[in-house]
């Protein structure tokens, strides 16, 4: 496994999507800011918006290196990690947070790991439930305008912090979300046992650092739908799918893929600065 400092593989400074729960489990704050990366062990966070942070809470940071890439392959190849920290120091808009544990992955592998020694996996004892199936009848009318933008972070329900994934999309003009993965991944896990969550669409396929974060985006929460392969919506969004990212032809066609459908109950779009 690589000693590659964290920062050589993400980036000194990139956009993050932070998520964290409030007094319970069930509510969620989800957040892009800029991230400094201070160490492999402590990141300092921007929130431009503000945010509502308090020391020694547990937080997940969404990073990776795809800032200003418009084209992806098959195997995923870009550096990601969701990063389980907790917050150390607050000083106005800026937080810092010490790890707790992450995994760094290039496609399939991953390629650099840190846990504390304490650390444990949480245990998850909530029952899987089977997601009720999409209202849809036929497919809606697809956003164009995020055609170049192939991938955005799903942030879902994992216990005692949330839990961060990149995942090729959908989105419709409605603010529908849709993507495919296999049922026995964590994410798809994570959803049989709390069927909300939330998207964040950051424009980072077209915009810069320096204008990203300043950029308008969208974070969605969603109530999460099944759209089972007896649906005729399953085949149309399935080709709609292939026609964006032709090159992962065969996994969007796998026969044991499950189709998802996030329908929007929020959506949050800071004001853009000027």
């Amino acid at each position: 496994m690589t000693q590659i400092a964290l920062s050589n593989l993400i980036g000194k400074q990139v956009l993050g999507v932070a998520g964290t729960y409030g007094a319970k489990e069930s509510e969620m704050d989800v957040y892009i800011c800029g991230v400094n990366i201070l160490s492999d062990t402590a990141l300092e966070l921007f929130f431009p918006n503000g945010h509502q942070l308090k020391a020694d809470q547990k937080i997940t940071v969404h990073l990776d290196n795809r800032t200003g890439v418009s084209e992806y392959d098959a195997d995923l190849k870009v550096y990601r990690s969701s990063f389980k920290g907790i917050v150390s120091s607050i000083t106005g808009q800026k937080v810092q947070l010490t790890a707790i544990e992450y995994e760094v992955y290039y496609g399939a592998s991953i390629v650099k790991s840190f846990r504390t020694n304490d650390y444990e996996h949480p245990s998850d004892n909530r029952p899987p439930v089977d997601l009720p199936c999409s209202p849809l009848t036929v497919a809606p009318e697809i956003d164009d305008s995020e055609n170049d933008n192939k991938i955005g972070v799903l942030m879902t329900y994992a216990k005692q912090q949330p839990h961060s994934t990149v995942m090729a999309f959908l989105s419709s003009v409605d603010d529908d979300i849709f993507f495919i993965t296999f049922p026995s991944t964590f994410k798809a896990k994570l959803l049989s046992r709390h069927n909300q969550c939330y998207f964040a669409i950051d424009g980072r396929a077209t915009f810069t650092f320096e204008e990203a974060i300043e950029w308008n985006y969208s974070i969605i929460k969603s109530d999460v739908y099944e759209i089972p392969k007896s649906n005729p919506v399953f085949q149309q969004i399935q080709e709609l799918f292939i026609q964006k990212n032709p090159w992962e032809m065969g996994f969007f066609s796998h026969p044991e893929v499950t189709m998802y459908h996030l329908k929007a109950t929020k959506v949050v779009c800071p004001q853009q600065k000027d």
